[in-house]
């Protein structure tokens, strides 16, 4: 009997010691350092880094918490990006949430459940604010927000070179990253505090993945055209929930 008791507390010690990490660095963060950044840094994914060190919200990390890092050899001063690597992860799948376009007509697809899109929300929007978001790239504006005529744009086309890296404009979580929704091209939707989304579409290289967490500034995508005759230029929206807002209110 004892015999049994001693191998079974064994066999128990073996499978903790196999699911906690035992050996890495702690990294105190820096202001401006976001989990996102310090995962891809270290070569972590972030929502590994968010359980281990319990952090409930991966958006929002304050300057000198301290986040261990499993099997790193050293703290890394400077957390400037690595050269690109192909991921091996398997992509998610993920339904593209419905958004509309005038240029192009979605095939016909069955009407989704209530609650299935991203770009759901209810009440009125918080007060405008200013830089509340940054621009995701600097260029000319060649399409305002609005309707004119039978057109109506949900947000800003800017024109800018082809493969011009594409920022994101606030912290976030990545609710979609594909090609699913015709008239799009690469499209990237990011979810924000506050029930705020913002959109990225015509790119021609999206560099995140579904459910990715990114900070302000970070990278996302290099930018492209809208397919056809049409000029190189980035489409940007601001909604909160599903409703469309002037991004102009809420840039610098």
């Amino acid at each position: 009997m004892i015999a049994r008791l001693i191998l079974l507390a064994t066999i128990c010690v073996m499978l903790l010691s196999a699911c906690t990490p035992t050996s890495g660095v702690y990294h105190p963060v820096k202001k401006g350092q976001t989990l996102y950044r310090i995962g891809k840094a270290y070569g972590v994914d972030s929502r590994y880094l968010a359980r281990i060190n319990a952090v409930d919200d991966p958006t929002n990390i304050h300057a000198g918490k301290v986040l261990f890092i499993p099997n790193a050899r050293k703290v890394l001063p400077d957390l400037g990006y690595r050269p690109s690597v192909k991921s091996t992860r398997t992509p998610v799948k993920t339904r593209p949430p419905s958004l509309s376009v005038k240029s192009a007509k979605a095939p016909a697809t069955k009407k989704p459940a209530r609650n299935a899109s991203p770009l759901v929300t209810k009440g009125k929007a918080p007060a405008k604010k200013k830089e509340q978001f940054a621009w995701p790239v600097k260029g000319k504006i060649i399409k305002k927000f609005g309707k004119k005529g039978s057109q109506k744009n949900n947000g800003v086309e800017i024109a800018v070179p082809r493969k011009t890296p594409v920022l994101a404009a606030a912290a976030g979580r990545v609710s979609y990253s594909g090609n699913g929704i015709q008239g799009f091209g690469n499209l990237i939707i990011i979810q924000h505090s506050d029930s705020f989304f913002t959109i990225y579409g015509f790119n021609d290289k999206n560099v995140v993945q579904t459910n990715d967490y990114v900070g302000r500034g970070d990278r996302i995508a290099l930018s492209g055209h809208p397919g056809g005759e049409g000029a190189d230029r980035l489409h940007f929206e601001i909604r909160y929930g599903k409703n469309a807002v002037n991004p102009i209110l809420y840039l610098p």
